[in-house]
């Protein structure tokens, strides 16, 4: 069987096309990646103004699905939505808007042959909550089947789950810990076993979001000149930008200017780290906190704990600290130090080392000391606790992200129960053919020996 879902992010759209045996719909470890697209152009929440273009911009990527799913299956396969951070601003700014986005985007998918299940903007919480399935789901965390066809609680402790996506990040892990924040705890009942996981999702803090924010505060430290030394930008960098850029996003409007939006500034790249992680330090705030202890901007977060698994642009940001720069990312002074290094790298060295990430290459500094930031002083992982995060993008062949758990909830393929009794019947069956293979064995055994002494008395 088959199953898609479209993750409508902020800055971009992707579909995923999701299979398993027919016959197993409530097996673990079963469900893999079949295909992905990624659609061209950008985020849903960008249509605003033409939210018809928002359907049809999926145009492309739904007409691979028709070729990737067997013609017999198109009616059988459930088509999903989610829409994540870009329209939840959207709907803060213009919720008319957004709600024209998502219907245009909704006659779009009908159009097609598949089970269309719905269109909908997934709050922080959700998406926090099904990228930890996703990555526990992928790792067999949860539950796993045995050799012998039989279920198997495999008492491993599950993985903490990090996003960082284009408008938002997202930090879930189970924890043993009060949480004080009510709003912060989800209890999950999967196979039977009752997991107490803290999840919190930060809006305007995801990539994109965070660049505009940094631009908005270092126009209000030179008072809105025209040109702006931009500090976390390599040296031999500049770009003329319109104010309405930056200003076009409720995560930067408060801090909107008096001056013209069409206004235009231009911001000189100065490759200065110790600069800017002081700017990039000042998107926090550190100090609010109405808890017994808080990661920053006064939420609540219990210590965290185990295992970690941080994807999307945490992914991107250490592959290109590893792979680009060369360097390796154990402890978080080794993150510290590739942002310093990035830094004060310039703009023909960085353009020499990685050409086909030209349009990203600028903000590799920001980014890089955002992500220290955030991990050391944000999320208070240290020394003993930064080497148990990997940054990964994929478990095995399929993507960790919000999109398989939010189908595997939807299409109820993780029974709140245990598994169903005829799991355990196969298992029983096996038992018995075991036991009857070992007594046909040894009773062939036995006969083979008496064969052979009766034939050597009778020789005698």
């Amino acid at each position: 069987q088959y199953g898609i879902v479209l993750d409508a992010g902020s800055s971009h759209t992707a579909m995923f096309v999701y299979k398993w045996p027919a016959d197993k719909e409530n097996d673990t470890g079963v469900v893999s990646e079949h295909s992905m697209c990624d659609v061209e152009g950008p985020g849903i929440s960008s249509y605003n103004s033409n939210p018809l273009f928002a359907g049809t911009s999926l145009e492309q990527c739904l007409n691979q699905a028709l070729r990737d799913v067997p013609k017999e299956k198109h009616m059988g396969t459930p088509l999903y939505l989610g829409a994540t951070a870009g329209m939840r601003l959207l709907n803060i700014a213009e919720p008319q808007a957004s709600d024209a986005v998502l219907r245009a985007v909704a006659a779009t998918l009908k159009t097609y042959p598949f089970d269309f299940r719905g269109a909908k903007i997934l709050s922080g919480e959700e998406e926090g909550v099904f990228g930890w399935v996703t990555a526990n789901y992928l790792l067999e965390n949860f539950i796993k089947r045995g050799w012998l066809g039989e279920w198997i609680q495999p008492q491993k402790k599950t993985v903490g789950a990090m996003d960082f996506g284009g408008a938002s990040t997202q930090i879930t892990f189970e924890t043993g810990d009060t949480i004080e924040n009510t709003r912060s705890e989800v209890i999950l009942k999967l196979y039977g076993q009752r997991y107490k996981v803290y999840t919190h999702s930060f809006l305007c803090y995801g990539r994109d979001q965070v660049l505009k924010r940094l631009l908005s505060k270092l126009l209000q430290a030179e008072s809105s000149q025209a040109t702006v030394p931009h500090p976390c930008w390599p040296m031999g960098y500049n770009k003329s930008l319109s104010l309405s850029s930056i200003y076009d996003s409720p995560c930067t409007e408060k801090d909107r200017p008096s001056l013209v939006l069409n206004t235009t500034v231009t911001f000189v790249g100065a490759g200065n780290g110790n600069l800017c992680a002081l700017h990039v330090s000042k998107l926090f705030n550190f100090t609010t906190c109405s808890f017994s202890h808080c990661s920053f901007d006064g939420v609540f977060q219990p210590k965290v704990s185990g295992k970690f698994i941080a994807f999307s642009a945490f992914f991107y940001t250490v592959d290109f600290i590893q792979t680009v720069m060369g360097r390796p990312v154990h402890l978080p002074s080794d993150l510290k130090d590739a942002a310093e290094t990035i830094c004060a790298t310039s703009w023909s060295e960085l353009l020499q080392k990685a050409p086909k990430l030209e349009k990203r290459l600028p903000d590799y500094c920001a980014v890089s000391t955002f992500v220290y930031l955030l991990t050391t002083k944000g999320y208070n992982f240290n020394n003993h606790s930064f080497p148990n995060i990997a940054f990964q993008k994929k478990a095995g062949e399929t993507s960790i992200g919000w999109a398989l758990g939010y189908m595997l909830n939807l299409t109820n393929m993780i029974p709140a129960e245990e598994p169903s009794s005829h799991k355990s019947i196969l298992y029983n069956y096996w038992v018995i053919l075991i036991l009857l293979f070992v007594v046909i064995t040894l009773t062939s055994l036995l006969t083979a020996v008496c064969l052979l002494r009766h034939s050597k008395s009778s020789t005698i």
